[in-house]
């Protein structure tokens, strides 16, 4: 479960990992993205025997599907920054580490590469991305997947009432807030293109967001949480706002989310 850990700005990470809300958010985004991203997997084969680097892990949920799939002949290293939700990890490798330094860590060359919500918030990501291609092995898979705000940037599509409005002018003073510690929010739909660019073949991507859904619930109230003190000390919203808006999700929303795009390739079996 890639989270979004990576490579902020001055002014520091968004959704800081160390509060309670943290925990939340990463059990509300493996609920809702992890069928997607374990379809991907598939996709591209994943087996007995493959090295794997997850990305940006954040939690043990997507490691520990890939160690169970590449077996006792296979190896599996999670990094991220900060990895205090991955104290429990089972049968694969968790290391601190740094995306954004352009350093692979050991275990490479990798059978597949993967990070989910990482690259978006990387001030270099073409630095990281090239780190990434130069780990794999040829005929290694590389799958990315992130999401792409502007695309789709209402978490309330369907705007009929002043609860919904709320919503999204919350929502944009939150991607407001991103694009301040250096998020590019149309990152997404220029992962195809980036990836063929770094030289991979076989390229392919879609998208997956949810109109509606319990979890976005819980995901919107823990993101909210963890925001609130920026979004009132930025201008964009006051308390009695976000305690409205708080009051309007606990009692029904219809909540969307940005499109996930994922994107996958193949490094060239031969230079």
């Amino acid at each position: 479960m890639a989270h979004d850990t990576q490579g902020a700005r001055d002014k520091g990470y968004l959704l800081n990992n160390r509060q309670a809300e943290a925990g939340e958010r990463f059990a509300a985004l493996s609920a809702l993205f992890d069928p997607s991203t374990f379809r991907h997997f598939e996709t591209v084969g994943v087996g007995r025997g493959w090295r794997c680097w997850e990305i940006g892990a954040g939690g043990p949920g997507v490691p520990g599907w890939l160690a169970e799939r590449v077996g006792g002949s296979g190896h599996v290293v999670a990094t991220d920054i900060d990895t205090s939700w991955m104290r429990d990890a089972v049968g694969f490798e968790v290391l601190r580490h740094d995306v954004a330094s352009g350093q692979p860590p050991a275990g490479g060359p990798f059978d597949l590469i993967h990070a989910r919500l990482v690259l978006i918030h990387v001030a270099d990501r073409d630095k990281a991305l090239r780190s990434m291609v130069e780990a794999l092995r040829p005929g290694g898979w590389l799958v990315l997947e992130d999401g792409d705000p502007a695309l789709q940037p209402l978490i309330c599509p369907d705007e009929y009432g002043p609860e919904q409005a709320l919503a999204n002018r919350l929502r944009s003073g939150f991607r407001e807030l991103l694009g301040e510690r250096g998020a590019d929010l149309e990152y997404g739909r220029k992962l195809p293109r980036l990836l063929r660019e770094a030289g991979l073949v076989d390229v392919e991507a879609d998208a997956y967001f949810p109109i509606t859904s319990p979890v976005c619930t819980v995901l919107e109230e823990a993101t909210v949480r963890q925001i609130r003190d920026k979004l009132v000390a930025a201008g964009l919203a006051t308390d009695e706002e976000i305690d409205r808006h708080l009051a309007n999700v606990a009692g029904g929303l219809d909540l969307a989310l940005p499109p996930m795009i994922s994107a996958w390739g193949r490094r060239p079996a031969t230079a």
